[in-house]
C-alpha cells in the first residue's frame, strides 16, 4: 500500500523557519518524482516545490524562490521542504505528492505573530 507521511509543521512566527518531513512507503521511491503543494481552507491546492527523481531538477513557484527549499534522500525515502523567512501568507496545509499518484494527509503550517 501506497503511503506519504508527512511531518514537521507548526505555528511559528514570521520570519522563522520549519523543515517539513515526507516518508513514502510501498513504492520504490527512487523512481517517482516528488512534490510539495499547499491548500488554504476551501482554496484549491497549489504547488510548491517538485523534485525530479534523482533531484537533479527542481522546480519552484515564484512565493518559494529564494526562501524554500526541496530536497531528497532515496536511502530514507524522504523528500524534504526547508521554509526559511516564512509570512503569514504560507500558512496553510503542506501535503505531499508522489508524482501521478499518491497524497499524503498533510502537515499544518501557521505563521503568525
Amino acid at each position: 500500500q501506497v503511503q506519504l507521511v508527512e511531518s514537521g509543521g507548526g505555528s511559528v512566527q514570521p520570519g522563522a523557519s520549519l523543515e517539513l518531513t515526507c516518508v513514502g512507503s510501498g513504492f520504490p521511491f527512487d523512481r517517482y518524482g516528488m512534490s510539495w503543494y499547499r491548500q488554504v481552507s476551501d482554496k484549491k491546492r497549489q504547488l510548491v516545490a517538485q523534485i525530479t527523481r534523482g533531484g537533479g531538477g527542481k522546480n519552484y513557484m515564484d512565493f518559494a524562490k529564494g526562501r524554500f527549499i526541496i530536497s531528497r534522500d532515496d536511502a530514507k525515502n524522504t523528500v524534504y521542504l526547508q521554509m526559511n523567512d516564512l509570512k503569514p501568507d504560507d500558512t496553510g496545509v503542506y501535503i505531499c505528492h508522489q508524482a501521478g499518484g499518491a497524497w499524503g494527509q498533510g502537515t499544518q503550517v501557521t505563521v503568525s505573530s
